[in-house]
């Protein structure tokens, strides 16, 4: 094979960037640097590009011309440059002239651009580009003068400038300020840096630009962990030298996502605390992302690795419910158990905040009783009424002035709107907002907002989550490819199964995966198989577009008239009143969420 067919193979073959192991080898850099009229490219001017192209060590092509800043040179950049105004007044133009020096660098896709101190030439060139209103492309930089400082000592070479960096690496031409000649001399010191961290292991793109960012020293030495990793979704797990769990992530490309671990991309410093005590590092491989996802937020519920922060509490979520007992009352809990359809609940919510609000909510406009204590016959013989049966917001039933009867309307109407129906309860509490409003009681109005809205969010994310736990068994499936299928097994709300087919033959995958995937046993329960999050991130699947349903064995369906449809339009009435504007159009913007939600 001769060199033009050499060139030829590699040009063809050459990977994307976005593939990390792209080699120094086969990468392309285009050396740069300009001259210009001052040191700001805000009040300064370019005067002369030149650039050197490289590859595999060996200069493929050179780039040079000067340009006219359209403005006098001032003298002292005449003395350093020893270019003047009669040298460009026939050059080219800005526009001309960054227009042949794009198409001599090639896409964003196709080169890396290099410079001695990168932010003065590359700051130039993109106010370049913005001044003629054409887009930057989005090329990878790399600065000369700050990898130096990292593989040449003070020892060797007291600064980093172009000159003493040309002198310590025996550069063939000497950088003169003129932009073809500076490139050249980068050229070589660029070269020289390279030779030196071949020693340290920099052999691909993206070990050069980890090394010469913020990348600490246990990043560099344990970045063999992210060897011999596939190209597929899955679940990586970091453990100490004792094997516990110390992070435990999901990606759809396990090699590229745990080799981010180890670069100049992740800034995290819990991260970094995190590999500093890594001793080994297991993958478990999957068939989807979606069951990357969910084995994911089981293997960190299980296992409660210490530098996960969201996952790790998911039985510790607050839900809201109605107790059971005679003169039943509502209350916010901790975890789904002991919750049922029977008594009515609601959530899970953000925080006791928000729970509280939702509460506060149903108690603006019903009588449910709001008081703690257990109310039997002999408890309402000692009892006396609150301040609340004096407003008519109680009836009063711990003294028995409401019967369990009477008293269970106000139970059926919470019920009703938590889990079926949230109109009456809807368009009660738009009511008051608008009799607060119209009585100028903005601050007072604008809490009444928010109680709906903690209510209709919770109650929404509760219907949306007893709608899929409620199924005996949906298969769904969605293309990754023009003749390649995702399918899902859920069965009361838990991922029993996942697996990809060709459309030739995505039948014998279905029936498969029906044989093959966890039994699944309703105990009655609102989560009978798995935590509220992997219902959530299963929903949120099913509710991509370009989603289909296989099988279904049950009803997947929300109420008619329940809070999904009512949250949208409250959201949409808090983003035009805004969090902290309370008179501005707040009565008229009642009125139109009041209208929509019960039209």
């Amino acid at each position: 094979m001769n060199s033009e067919q050499e060139s030829q193979f590699i040009s063809a073959f050459q990977p994307s960037f976005d593939d990390v192991s792209l080699s120094l080898y086969e990468t392309t850099f285009v050396v740069v640097d300009l001259e210009t009229t001052g040191g700001s490219h805000n009040s300064a001017a370019i005067t002369e590009i030149g650039a050197v192209k490289v590859r595999a060590g060996e200069i493929v092509g050179e780039f040079q011309t000067l340009v006219n800043p359209e403005s006098p040179i001032p003298p002292f950049i005449t003395v350093l440059t020893g270019i003047t105004d009669a040298m460009v007044i026939a050059a080219p133009k800005l526009g001309e002239a960054i227009f042949s020096f794009l198409e001599f660098v090639g896409s964003s896709k196709d080169s890396v651009l290099v410079a001695h101190n990168a932010p003065f030439d590359i700051g130039f060139l993109k106010a370049a580009c913005a001044k003629l209103e054409i887009s930057w492309p989005s090329y990878q930089v790399l600065d000369t003068a700050k990898i130096a400082r990292y593989v040449v000592t003070r020892d060797e070479a007291p600064n980093c400038k172009l000159s003493t960096l040309s002198t310590f690496f025996g550069a063939t031409t000497n950088p003169d300020h003129r932009a073809l000649s500076d490139a050249r001399a980068t050229v070589d010191v660029f070269h020289g840096i390279l030779d030196r961290l071949g020693s340290y292991g920099v052999k691909t793109l993206e070990e050069l630009k980890s090394f010469s960012s913020r990348v600490t020293s246990a990043q560099r030495s344990k970045k063999y962990l992210a060897e011999g990793l596939a190209n597929s979704p899955g679940v990586y797990i970091f453990r100490d030298e004792a094997g516990t769990p110390l992070y435990i992530g999901t990606t759809r490309n396990l090699r590229n996502r745990v080799r981010s671990y180890f670069t100049a991309a992740e800034t995290r410093k819990r991260i970094h605390d995190m590999i500093s005590l890594a001793h080994s590092l297991d993958v478990i491989e999957t068939a989807t992302i979606i069951e990357a996802e969910v084995r994911e937020l089981r293997l960190i519920n299980e296992k409660q690795p210490r530098f996960n922060r969201r996952s790790k509490f998911q039985a510790k979520s607050l839900w809201i419910k109605l107790t059971k007992e005679a003169f039943p009352r509502l209350v916010a809990v901790r975890g789904a158990t002991g919750l049922d359809d029977e008594s009515g609940w609601a959530g899970p919510f953000n925080g006791r905040d928000e729970s509280a609000r939702a509460i506060e909510a149903l108690y603006e406009v019903t009588q449910i009783r709001q008081c703690k204590p257990r109310i039997t016959l002999s408890s309402m013989k000692s009892a006396s009424p609150c301040a609340l049966f004096d407003m008519k917001r109680c009836g009063a039933p711990c003294i028995g002035q409401e019967s369990i009867d009477s008293y269970s309307s106000h139970v059926t109407a919470i019920h009703q709107s938590l889990h079926n129906d949230s109109r009456p309860i809807l368009n009660s509490l738009n009511q008051r907002m608008r009799e607060l409003a119209n009585q100028e009681r903005f601050e007072e109005a604008s809490e009444v907002r928010n109680r709906l809205g903690a209510l209709i969010r919770g109650s929404a994310r509760a219907q949306s989550i007893r709608s899929l736990t409620r199924v005996k068994e949906l298969i769904a499936a969605i293309a990754t490819s023009t003749d390649t299928w995702e399918f899902v097994v859920i069965r009361h709300g838990k991922l029993a199964a996942s697996a990809t087919a060709k459309s030739d033959n995505y039948k014998e995958v279905v029936e498969s995966l029906k044989l093959t995937a966890e039994v699944v046993i309703d105990n009655g329960e609102i989560l009978p198989a798995s935590h509220h999050e992997e219902v959530e991130v299963l929903l949120r699947y099913l509710n991509q577009e370009g989603i289909r349903i296989v099988e279904v064995d049950g009803i997947w369906a929300l109420p008619t008239f329940g809070s999904a449809a009512a949250r949208s339009e409250i959201e949409k009435v808090r983003a035009q009143v805004g969090a902290n504007s309370y008179k501005e159009d707040f009565a008229n913007s009642v009125d139109r969420f009041a209208q929509r939600s019960t039209n």
